[in-house]
């Protein structure tokens, strides 16, 4: 299994940003994909995630600035972000867990989280 971001780079405060996550190797559909971000006292903050079903979730620090979306023919999801600030600085990092809505949790198989290697984001006052 692979998730490979891109997308990152240097972006002023106010601009915007899309990244991308390309995966392999995992029956994308089935998954709820989702972006994350470090905080202060969490090694990986929830930036936002999206159910198979396309049920999305938002962390509070990114609400109304940032949308999530998928695509399971390309297998990729991608995280767009507006109105971006200096906190907004932090690698962000796609992660892939199976959703509950297909998870035999008698099957530690089903039980995963994948993680790629993360993308810069760096947003300059």
């Amino acid at each position: 299994v692979q998730l490979v971001e891109s997308g990152g780079g240097f972006v002023p405060a106010g601009g915007s940003l899309r990244l991308s996550c390309s995966t392999s190797g995992l029956t994308f559909s089935r998954n709820v994909m989702g972006w994350y971000r470090p905080a202060p006292g969490k090694q990986r903050d929830l930036v936002t995630t999206i159910t198979s079903g396309g049920r999305t979730t938002y962390g509070n620090a990114v609400k109304g600035r940032s949308t999530i979306s998928r695509d399971d023919d390309k297998k990729t999801v991608g995280l767009q972000m507006t109105s971006l600030k200096p906190e907004d600085t932090a690698v962000y990092y796609c992660k892939a867990e199976l959703d509950s809505d297909y998870r035999d949790y008698d099957n530690d198989k089903d039980d995963y989280d994948y993680w790629g290697q993360g993308t810069q984001v760096t947003v300059s006052s």
